[in-house]
C-alpha cells in the first residue's frame, strides 16, 4: 500500500513537471499570441485547485497516520530521561501538526475565497496592530515555551556528573568502527591523545603509557552497562566529526577531534528484559518474516541464508563520515550489576595488553 501510494505521488509529481514545462515552451516561443492573460474562468478553476490541492494535503496526512502512524521509538525509551524526551518531542509535534493544518487552511481557503474576479477591487490594509500583535505575539509565546521546558529538560540530563558515583566510559570513534574505554577499578579514564598512537605496542587509542590512572583502563568492542546506574560518556574521534548516537537511550553527541565532548543518561531496561516487551516480540518477528523471504532467494542463487535477528541496543553514527558510515555501530549490552562485575572482570587491563 506504501509503495503504490508512493508510485502515484511521484507519478503526478512528473506529470505537473511535464505540463508545467510545456507551458514554459509555449510562453518562450517568439512572435506568438499571447493568450495567458487570466480571466474570471481560470481564476475560478485555480481557487477551485488551491481547494482540491488542500483536500488532497489533509487526505495524505491521514493516510499516513492511519498507516505509518505506529512510532514505537517514542514508547520504547530504556534511560531515565528518555520519557521526558519523548513527552517533549510529543508536545513539539503536536504544536506543529496544529499549526500546520490551521496555516494551510488559511493560505489555500483565502486563494480560492479572493480569487481575482473583474469588477472586483482588493481592500489593502496600511497597517493592522491588533493582527500584528496576535500573529507575532501567539508565535513567541509558544517558541518561548518550548524553548524553556527544553532548557529544563537538556539540563537534567546533562547534570549526570552531579550524581552519585557515575560509571565513566570514553567512546572513541573513527572510520569506520568504535572502541569503549572504561576507568577500571578507580572509575577513572587515564589522559590520551592520538599523536600516543602505537600500533606496534597495540596503543591503539593513544593512551599516556606512564599515567597510573591509564594503567587499569580496559578498552573493548562491545559496550556492557549497568542498568540503573548513572554513565557519563567522554568522547573522542581520531579522524572526522562523528555523532555517537543511542537512540533507545534518547542520546547523541558529536564526537570532535581535537576536544572531548560528553553525554550522560542512566539506563533503566535491560538487554533481556526489552527484547520481552510485546512491541520488540512484534518487530523482531516482522523482520524475521523479511529474512525468511529474502533467505529463500540467497539459496536459489547459492548464498548464505540471513541469521535471524534478535534485538540489541545500538551505538551508532549519526553524522555522514564516509562511505562505510551505515555500517559504523557497535552493540551495547544492558545487564545487571552483578553480570557486569563478572564481564569486567574477565577483560583485560590496558597495561596488560602492551606488547
Amino acid at each position: 500500500m506504501t509503495t503504490t501510494l508512493l508510485t502515484i505521488i511521484i507519478v503526478l509529481f512528473v506529470a505537473v513537471a511535464i505540463w508545467q514545462l510545456i507551458k514554459i515552451f509555449d510562453l518562450a516561443q517568439v512572435g506568438a499570441s499571447n493568450t495567458q492573460i487570466a480571466d474570471d474562468k481560470d481564476n475560478k478553476m485555480n481557487g477551485y485547485l488551491m481547494m482540491g490541492f488542500l483536500a488532497f494535503i489533509y487526505i495524505i496526512t491521514i493516510l499516513c497516520f492511519w498507516y505509518l502512524g505506529d512510532l514505537p521509538l517514542m514508547s520504547n525509551s530504556a534511560s531515565e530521561h528518555g520519557p521526558g524526551i519523548d513527552s517533549l518531542m510529543a508536545i513539539s509535534m503536536v504544536v506543529i501538526f496544529i499549526v500546520q493544518t490551521v496555516t494551510q487552511f488559511l493560505l489555500h481557503y483565502f486563494a480560492f475565497k479572493y480569487r481575482g474576479e473583474k469588477g472586483r477591487k482588493a481592500l489593502f490594509y496600511a497597517d493592522n496592530n491588533t493582527l500584528e500583535a496576535i500573529w507575532t505575539g501567539i508565535p513567541v509565546v509558544v517558541l518561548a515555551g518550548l524553548i524553556i521546558y527544553g532548557l529544563f529538560t537538556w539540563n537534567d540530563i546533562m547534570n549526570v556528573d552531579d550524581q552519585e558515583d557515575p560509571l565513566v566510559v570514553e567512546l572513541y570513534a573513527q572510520q569506520f568502527n568504535w572502541k569503549a574505554r572504561y576507568g577500571g577499578e578507580d572509575n577513572v579514564l587515564g589522559k590520551a591523545n592520538v599523536r600516543l598512537i602505537d600500533l606496534d605496542r597495540a596503543n591503539i587509542l593513544g593512551v599516556d603509557e606512564g599515567d597510573l590512572n591509564a594503567q587499569d583502563d580496559v578498552i573493548v568492542t562491545e559496550l556492557h552497562l549497568p542498568v540503573n546506574r548513572p554513565v557519563l560518556f567522554k568522547m573522542r574521534s581520531q579522524d572526522v566529526l562523528h555523532s555517537a548516537y543511542m537512540p533507545h537511550f534518547r542520546a547523541q553527541m558529536n564526537c570532535v577531534p581535537g576536544m572531548v565532548t560528553q553525554f550522560g543518561f542512566t539506563p533503566t531496561v535491560t538487554t533481556a528484559e526489552m527484547r520481552e516487551t510485546e512491541a520488540m516480540k512484534e518487530k523482531v518477528l516482522n523482520i524475521n518474516k523479511i529474512r525468511t523471504e529474502k533467505s529463500k532467494d540467497l539459496t536459489l542463487n547459492g548464498e548464505e541464508p540471513l541469521e535471524p535477528y534478535e534485538f540489541d541496543y545500538l551505538l551508532i553514527c549519526n553524522k555522514i563520515c564516509g562511505k562505510s558510515h551505515y555500517n559504523m555501530q557497535m552493540k551495547i549490552i544492558v545487564e545487571t550489576e552483578e553480570e557486569y562485575n563478572a564481564w569486567m572482570a574477565e577483560q583485560t587491563t590496558f597495561a596488560k595488553s602492551l606488547n
